[in-house]
This record gives C-alpha cells, structure tokens and sequence, in this order.
C-alpha cells in the first residue's frame, strides 16, 4: 500500500529560539514505535533535568495518522503546549516522529496565546529543516540450502541489501534475513537459479 511508503527523520534535530527571555529547546527524532517515543521523551528528561518544562509529542505511523499518538503539556496551562505540538505534527508530510520541546522560563509570563504560539513555532521550524530519508518497508526471509551453497549464499546476499538476522548449521544451513520488501523476489530468482533450484526459500513476513 502507498501508506507504507512515507518520509521518516534520518536523524536527531535539534533548533533552539527565544521568546520573550524563555528559551525553547525542540528536538525531532524517528520514532517507529510508541516504546521508541517514550525512551527518547525519557532521554531529553535526562539530558534537561533543570528545565522548567519537556514538552512532547508524537505520531507513530505514515504522516497524518492518529493510530498511535501521544502528547503532554508537562505543567504547562492545558492545551498551550503538547496539543499545538502534536497538531504541526499531523500536518507536517513525515511520519514515526517525536518532539520534545525544553523550555527554560525567562520570568515573562507569555499567556495561553503566547505559549500556543511558541511551542508551535518551534516544531514547525525544526520541521522545515528536518533532514529525511524514505521509509524503507522490510521482510523477513527465511532460508535453507545445503552445506555446498554457503558461498553463493554469503556472496548472493549483501547484492540484495539482505541483513543475516540468525544462522543455523544443523543437517542443512539456515538463515533467517531481513531485506527491503522490493527485493525479495529478485533474491529469490538469483538463489533459485545459483544453486538450481536446491534452496527453500520460506516465512515472508513483511512489517508494516
């Protein structure tokens, strides 16, 4: 499905801005997994443990997605922070991303508005100079062959981008791999025809 195939972050991002004498602090991450979003709300804890407030936000899936989402103001007055953060999340054209903005007080009170404004402001601009990558959609292959084959199995697949996840010698060699979803039958073909057709070649399991 096309839903699948979507921009992510390519790495961590960070911009800084201030407003009034506070100083706003937005990092973005990749997060695939709501568990990935709380370890990485958890780290930006760890790394400001004196800020006034680490307000956050995420979308775990394509962009748009409200499947698994999550957000706080983290004492900020309700509604001023995590909300405004997640919403330029949900319009932004990437998905499994995290924010985390720090704010460290400047003794201006900003107002309801004031706040909105900058806890928006500063996911929409890390935003606009995010670096991204394509969301690359994966399977899981699993592989078995006769001893005679290990060669062209270990030179066959690194050229199809394939990542040995488990090896098994047993009666025969097993390897279980992980590759991009567009590569699989290419693999397939060029294995079925390297050792004619003595390869079995089972359990896709694709993610996503």
């Amino acid at each position: 499905m096309n839903e699948r195939r979507y921009h992510v972050p390519a790495a961590q991002h960070r911009i800084e801005q201030e407003v009034d004498r506070s100083r706003f602090i937005t990092t973005l991450v990749r997060a695939p997994t709501v568990e990935d979003a709380k370890a990485f709300i958890a780290r930006m804890r760890a790394e400001f443990p004196d800020a006034t407030h680490n307000c956050w936000a995420y979308v775990v899936g394509p962009p748009g997605s409200t499947a698994a989402i999550g957000m706080s103001d983290d004492g900020e007055p309700h509604g001023t922070a995590g909300r405004p953060m997640l919403n330029a999340l949900l319009h932004a054209p990437v998905g499994d991303v995290a924010a985390v903005v720090t704010r460290y007080f400047g003794g201006t009170l900003l107002g309801k508005g004031g706040l909105v404004r900058a806890y928006t402001g500063g996911v929409v601009e890390a935003l606009a100079s995010l670096p991204t990558v394509e969301r690359v959609r994966k399977a899981r292959v699993a592989i078995e062959a006769e001893y005679a084959h290990v060669d062209v199995l270990r030179r066959t697949l690194p050229a199809f981008d394939a990542v040995v996840l488990a090896e098994d010698f047993s009666a025969t060699v097993g390897y279980r791999v992980e590759l991009p979803v567009t590569r699989v039958e290419g693999l397939r073909r060029a294995l079925l025809d390297a050792t004619s057709g003595d390869v079995l070649f089972e359990g896709v399991d694709e993610d996503g």
